[in-house]
C-alpha cells in the first residue's frame, strides 16, 4: 500500500473514515432485531427451513454492512490487500476500544434523576434502557469480531486470486464474488460462535435457519449494491485521474508477491 501523493492520501483517508465508522455502527445498532416484510410494507413470508419456521427477522446492523462491503473492495481495487488488511485491524482494534467504553460508561453510577427522566416517554429506567442498548454479551462481540475479520481477509484472497483471470475487466465479477463467499463464512461465524457456543445454546437446526436466513439477505443485497461499486470506481478515477491506473497497476503487483 503507498500514498503516493495528497490526493491518495486523501482518498485513504476518506474511505477509511467510512468504512471506520459504517463497521463500528453496525455494531452498536446490530442489537436492534426488526422484521424485514413489513418495513418493506409486504406480507410476512412464514419461511420454513430445517424445521424452524418464522418470518424474517434481521438484525439492523445489515442495513450498513453493505456498504463496509463496497468500501472493502474499493480499496482491494486501489490499495490492494495490504490496505485492506491494515484498515481491517485497525477496525477491529477501534471496536474493541468503543465497547470498553460503553462498558464503562454503563459501569458509571447513574444520577438519581437521570434513571427516570424519560419516563413520560414510555422508558422508566434509562439505565436499564442504556445497558441493554450499549451492553452486548461478550459472545456476541467475540463472534462479531471474529467474523468480521475472517470474512475481511477471505474477501481480500477470493477478490485477488478473481482479478488474476479477469484483470481489469469484470469488476462486478470480483467484487460481488468476494463478497458472496466471504460472507457466506461470516454469517455462520458470527452466530456459531455468539449463539451455539455462546450461553443461549441455539440448536443446529435454528443455527443453520437464522444463518441461511441472513445469508440469503446479504446475497441480495451484495448483488443490488453492483451498481455503487461501479459509480465509486468512476468518481474515483475521475478525481485520480492518470494515477488511478498506477495505483491498480501497484496494487495488483501487491497480489503477484502474495
Amino acid at each position: 500500500m503507498r500514498l503516493n501523493s495528497d490526493k491518495t492520501g486523501k482518498l485513504f483517508v476518506i474511505l477509511s473514515g467510512f468504512f471506520l465508522t459504517n463497521a463500528i455502527l453496525a455494531e452498536f445498532v446490530g442489537i436492534k432485531i426488526f422484521a424485514l416484510e413489513p418495513t418493506l410494507g409486504v406480507d410476512p413470508l412464514n419461511w420454513t427451513l430445517f424445521g424452524q419456521t418464522g418470518t424474517v427477522n434481521v438484525t439492523a446492523g445489515v442495513l450498513v454492512w453493505p456498504f463496509v462491503f463496497v468500501m472493502t473492495d474499493v480499496i482491494n481495487e486501489y490499495f490492494g490487500r495490504r490496505g485492506v488488511r491494515f484498515i481491517s485491524y485497525l477496525t477491529v482494534l477501534f471496536i474493541v476500544y468503543a465497547f470498553v467504553f460503553a462498558f464503562a460508561a454503563i459501569h458509571a453510577v447513574p444520577a438519581d434523576w437521570w434513571i427516570s427522566a424519560y419516563e413520560e416517554q414510555g422508558i422508566p429506567d434509562m439505565q436499564a434502557a442504556f445497558a441493554g442498548i450499549f451492553g452486548q454479551g461478550r459472545w456476541v462481540i467475540a463472534g462479531s469480531l471474529v467474523a468480521f475479520l475472517i470474512g475481511q481477509l477471505l474477501d481480500v484472497a477470493v477478490y485477488h486470486r478473481v482479478r488474476r483471470f479477469t484483470g481489469e475487466k469484470k469488476i462486478w465479477l470480483r467484487a460481488t464474488g468476494s463478497t458472496l463467499i466471504s460472507q457466506f463464512v461470516d454469517s455462520f461465524v458470527v452466530l456459531y460462535i455468539a449463539f451455539v457456543i455462546g450461553p443461549q445454546r441455539w440448536s443446529m437446526d435454528l443455527f443453520l435457519a437464522v444463518g441461511t436466513l441472513n445469508y440469503s439477505y446479504k446475497f441480495l443485497m451484495a448483488i443490488a449494491m453492483t451498481p455503487l461499486i461501479y459509480l465509486a470506481h468512476a468518481l474515483i478515477d475521475r478525481y485520480l485521474g492518470d494515477e488511478a491506473a498506477k495505483m491498480k497497476e501497484a496494487a495488483a503487483a501487491d497480489l503477484a508477491r502474495w
